[in-house]
């Protein structure tokens, strides 16, 4: 295993983190004994950095997740977010600083942990002022219930204000080669600031595996099946993309995702994935990524190949880009 350090925490984290989510939340059904298999695994292989929220399964995750860090604790890197909450079978962003308080309680209830070590605001909430969000969170690193600060699909104004509160250590948003907003002005000011990025979702959601080209092979309960990047006229493009893409990997010798993977591992050090998986076999190759050396010829050549196609589709439908800090 390669390891990073998280912006200026002198933390050393595995090059790879390992993102939860999908294993209580959002695609398709869980299954305990994979997941548990798979987080025993990413331990073994030298993984150290674990990544969920209370929203994930609205807190089976973090429970699940409990199971594995309770007995290694001390190899493992826990960040879990909060600040979706449940209303009207839906979910709404609250970042007063009363939830802040109550939902790290009850995350730190559910790990079976005295500390989190890093705590961020999934979401920015639009009617309080992120300064009284992030000095909630700073109340909770002062009563050492939290070791560091982070952020999710926070707006550079956002950050800017928030860091000014509290260090912000980690700044977590969407980030492959098919959602490459982040790179204007969002990477340059974690830059300026010393804040680690997290991207998730690396692997558009697993489009760019070249692995599912019938999303009615997806099971009912994945929310792929509505996502736009899966339906209508993108759909199309983007299985045209990744077949040439999955031909480009061949080439290198690797597979599409570790092809993937590497490219976003190329655009700097201070960069931490965190790809999510449920299954032994894609975490294993998904870690392979490490070894995959993406060249300036390599990075052009993909450039060329993603404006060829350039309708890849929206990466989350109006009500869910409606939350996202902008």
């Amino acid at each position: 295993m390669k390891y990073r350090v998280l912006g200026t925490t002198g933390e050393k984290l595995s090059a790879l983190g390992l993102g939860c989510m999908g294993m209580s939340f959002a695609y398709g059904p869980a299954d305990k004994n994979e997941s548990l298999a798979t987080l025993h695994k990413a331990l073994e292989l030298g993984v150290n950095f674990l990544d969920t929220a209370d929203l994930y399964g609205f807190g089976e995750n973090e429970l699940l997740l409990s199971e594995v860090l309770v007995p290694n604790r001390n190899k493992i890197f826990l960040a879990t977010k909060f600040g979706f909450q449940q209303k009207d079978n839906g979910y709404i962003i609250n970042g007063r600083p009363e939830h802040v308080k109550a939902a790290a309680d009850a995350s730190l209830q559910r790990l079976k942990t005295d500390v989190i070590d890093l705590y961020y605001a999934h979401r920015i909430d639009p009617d309080v002022p992120v300064e009284e969000t992030v000095g909630a969170m700073a109340d909770l690193v002062k009563a050492g219930k939290v070791r560091y600060l982070g952020l999710s699909e926070a707006s550079v104004e956002s950050i800017r204000k928030a860091h000014a509160v509290h260090p912000i250590s980690a700044l977590q948003t969407e980030y492959s080669l098919l959602t490459r907003d982040v790179e204007a002005a969002i990477l340059p000011v974690c830059r300026e600031l010393g804040i680690g990025f997290i991207p998730y979702s690396p692997l558009a959601r697993g489009i760019v595996t070249a692995a599912i080209t019938d999303i009615n092979l997806l099971d009912p309960t994945d929310y792929r099946r509505v996502n736009g990047r899966f339906t209508g006229e993108a759909f199309e493009n983007n299985k045209k993309l990744v077949a040439e893409f999955a031909q480009l990997a061949a080439q290198k010798g690797c597979t599409p995702a570790q092809l993937a993977i590497a490219w976003v591992l190329a655009q700097g050090e201070d960069i931490i994935p965190i790809p999510g998986t449920k299954r032994v076999k894609y975490l294993e190759d998904n870690l392979g990524a490490i070894q995959v050396e993406v060249t300036e010829a390599d990075k052009q050549q993909l450039d060329v190949l993603v404006k060829k196609y350039p309708n890849v589709g929206a990466r989350y439908d109006e009500r869910s880009m409606s939350m996202v800090n902008r």
